[in-house]
């Protein structure tokens, strides 16, 4: 299995003082797939400019994500008989580039398979690495455990400089500067073998794509007779576009329900990522979307019946040659955001809830304040003073007692006739008095 240790490991040999390269050959070929001229060069006899830019195109060739940018592939079975594409490989790796023949042949394979439009270079560089030993705690020993003998090819796009001005010094004036065609960095390389657990696997290459949104996965079968496998991001959009296809003619809100079966599938991924921790011994093998999963997320989401038959019969046919990993389907950015805005809406519900019961609780604190007033009015003395400005007579009872107050005229003159019980008192304009 590809490791970063082991990339690294290769990687951190790739400067002045350690490098080992020992032979460097290429070819560039022009946009009509002719090939203008070929290299062959000892490596470490470059001059130092020379040796330092060709140095930066190797450090790139093995850089990048695992999985994404870096992908280990394997030999169809066919190729590793003789006359197959795996045999070649070993066979130009045992002599050192010194054979013109099987150069030319690499040469070929490349230029009749790499579907590129305009000029590139041809680079493939041969090391001998002596794998030093190393402990359990990872020190080293002085002894070799192997020599890991290595090619490592790298196809480069060659374009022209940029038009502008510049310094003509032949002329001394300033002048349209001469555009040259210069060599970027990798499109597209590999190395063979892939250098897995710090020993050659001849089974397989480690294959490197800038661009990992498109693999070139027929060069990668044509050329280099691998079975072609999906980076991350090409089983991420494959996913995305099947799931959508689906779901736009029948469910307005297609990517709201998308980012809705990633949680799901984000769910799925960390419960078993927590089950495995402990059980595997170094790194675990990738948790693939199968269709009995697919089956049971679209079922918990309430996708439509005919979304989802559309959908796993989709998935079973783009995914037959390999199951995409379950992580590389789901855009850890969209969730964040996502569960972002949803904390942002909980935080404002929650804010208005506040506000409401904060408005429904001076309500209620505003009527019982004037309840209690009332109340205290009620029971307070009764000022002279105050009762002049309402009326001559001002009378407060309780409700019962007020029932039974009657009108009657005595010799012409009327009265207000006010039952009185013996134990009861009576406030006469704030003084207490008995009858």
């Amino acid at each position: 299995m590809l490791r970063n240790k082991d990339i690294l490991e290769l990687k951190r040999r790739f400067k002045k003082e350690a490098c080992t390269f020992t032979r460097m050959c290429g070819c560039y070929v022009d946009s009509n797939k002719n090939k203008v001229v070929e290299l062959n060069e000892s490596f470490l006899n470059l001059e130092d400019e020379e040796f330092y830019k060709y140095l930066e195109i190797a450090k790139k060739t093995l850089s990048g994500t695992i999985g994404n940018n870096l992908l280990e592939l394997r030999f169809a079975k066919e190729e590793e008989e003789p006359g197959g594409r795996q045999r070649y490989l070993l066979g130009l790796r045992e002599s050192g580039l010194r054979n013109p023949e099987l150069l030319e042949h690499l040469y070929d394979m490349i230029i009749e398979h790499y579907d590129y439009v305009g000029n590139y270079l041809i680079l493939i560089f041969h090391d001998a690495y002596d794998v030093i030993t190393r402990t359990n705690d990872d020190l080293k020993i002085d002894e070799s455990e192997e020599v890991f003998q290595y090619l490592l090819c790298a196809i480069c796009p060659v374009n022209l400089s940029k038009p502008g001005l510049g310094y003509r010094e032949d002329e001394n004036r300033i002048g349209v500067r001469i555009q040259d065609r210069v060599v970027g960095m990798p499109d597209v390389g590999f190395l063979f073998p892939s250098f897995s657990e710090r020993s050659a696997d001849i089974h397989t290459l480690t294959y490197y794509v800038r661009d990992a949104k498109d693999s070139h996965r027929d060069f990668v079968e044509a050329a280099l007779g691998c079975g072609g496998r999906r980076t991350a991001t090409e089983e991420h959009n494959t996913f995305h576009s099947i799931v959508k296809t689906a779901l736009a003619p029948i469910i307005e809100q297609s990517d709201e329900v998308l980012l809705q079966i990633q949680e799901s599938l984000n769910d799925l991924a960390q419960e078993h990522e927590a089950e495995m921790e402990g059980l595997i011994i170094g790194e675990p093998e990738a948790f693939t979307l199968t269709t009995q999963i697919i089956q049971d997320v679209l079922s918990q989401r309430d996708i439509p019946d005919a979304a989802a038959a559309m959908i796993q019969e989709q998935f079973t046919e783009e995914f037959s040659d390999g199951l995409p990993a379950v992580k590389n389907l789901v855009d850890e950015k969209a969730l964040e955001r996502s569960h972002k805005e949803k904390k942002e809406i909980k935080l404002l519900e929650e804010v208005a809830t506040l506000r409401q019961e904060l408005a429904d609780t001076k309500q209620e604190n505003q009527e019982k304040t004037e309840q209690i007033e009332t109340l205290v009015s009620m029971e307070a003395p009764v000022n002279p003073a105050d009762t002049e400005r309402w009326a001559e007579v001002f009378l407060r009872m309780k409700p019962d007692k007020a029932e039974h107050v009657k009108a009657q005229t005595i010799d012409g003159q009327k009265y207000l006739l006010i039952p009185i019980e013996a134990d009861e008192s009576i406030n006469l304009n704030g003084v207490e008095t008995t009858v």
